[in-house]
């Protein structure tokens, strides 16, 4: 038996938060699914899930910046798992505004509800982009905060609002702070889909953004078992972690490992629309993960460039499969 009665995950119908979600719900947690609502009724990417975990989830469509309804969702739930949000960089710089409202709001939302029921833990997201260009490798969790995006900027307020309310009210809250995750169902706006997608669809030519930048890319099954170690983890309570593989590539490196694996040439071509402004492209990110082994005992599966080969197999597979490839509009840059 699992210590809480019942789990809320917000962001429940995007890329992480469906991975998550299925994966709670196969380990036996009782799960309250928060997905957008939307006309359509769809619950994102939960509306791929099996028949047999759909059956186990209890869903619930609102928004994160609808106060009440978050009350309503963190009604009846003793943990939080706060993934909704809004993450695409270059939309910031066209509507930051929905940044703000979606990123800090929704959080003061989720943390306010947790203050209001005594919710017993919320593992609140972060990103990697809040630290910006590192000034020293790897990343540890005490580097500064650098808001080089309306996105990061925004991150950076969510992130430091929950830190408030567990100095100020003693909300339980922890913080998860995973650097690049990708696998299957990721946006095609993000930088491995993109290759992956551009290739598949046949074309030689790949059109990307700039390619000396490094990262360092989670598979999503461990940045998954990452979220699970800190709900579990009574370690977690009032810390930021990150969640890291610990392996430096840059952009180029990472679309020529993507040909190798689909044994095919890659000619990258700069894209202008792609580009970031100069002082807003993060140059370089590599994350230290010793914090989330040390507290969590938590370590990559899928680290190394060993792993990260393992894991672009994997994502490969589940986007040249061409009922997947058919969701994603190839020929388009999607912001």
């Amino acid at each position: 038996m699992h210590s809480f009665k019942r789990v809320l995950v917000t962001g429940a119908d995007g890329f992480i938060g469906s991975h998550l979600t299925e994966t709670l719900v196969r380990a036996g947690y009782n799960v309250r699914a928060f997905v957008y609502y939307n006309s359509f009724n769809s619950w994102g990417w939960l509306d791929q899930s099996p028949e047999e975990i759909k059956r186990e989830l209890d869903v619930f469509a609102g928004d994160i910046r609808d106060a009440h309804g978050v009350m309503t969702a963190v009604k009846g739930c003793d943990a939080i798992l706060h993934l909704a949000a809004l993450i695409a960089i270059p939309y910031s710089y066209h509507s930051p505004d929905t940044y703000v409202d979606t990123n800090i709001k929704g959080t003061l939302n989720v943390l306010q509800a947790a203050r209001s029921f005594d919710v017993s833990k919320v593992i609140h997201t972060s990103t990697s982009e809040v630290y910006g260009t590192a000034r020293y490798v790897p990343i540890t969790e005490d580097h500064p905060l650098q808001g080089q995006s309306p996105y990061s900027a925004s991150k950076i307020g969510a992130d430091q609002l929950a830190l408030s309310f567990y100095r100020s009210f003693d909300t339980p809250v922890g913080i998860i702070r995973p650097f690049n995750t990708y696998g299957p169902r990721q946006s095609a706006r993000a930088v491995i889909p993109t290759i992956i997608t551009q290739l598949a669809a046949g074309r030689r030519q790949i059109k990307l953004g700039a390619v000396h930048p490094t990262r360092d890319f989670n598979y999503v099954r461990d940045t998954v078992a990452g979220f699970i170690r800190m709900l579990e983890s009574p370690s977690a309570i009032g810390e930021e972690i990150n969640i890291g593989s610990n392996y430096e590539i840059s952009i180029g490196d990472t679309a020529k490992l993507i040909g190798e694996v689909m044994e095919q040439e890659v000619e990258i071509v700069s894209d202008e629309i792609r580009l970031r402004p100069e002082k807003s492209e993060v140059e370089r990110l590599w994350a230290d993960n010793s914090k989330a082994k040390r507290l969590l005992g938590w370590a990559p599966e899928y680290g190394g460039r060993e792993g990260l080969k393992q894991g672009l197999r994997e994502t490969i597979e589940w986007f040249t499969n061409l009922d997947n490839l058919r969701r994603y509009k190839t020929d388009r840059y999607n912001m």
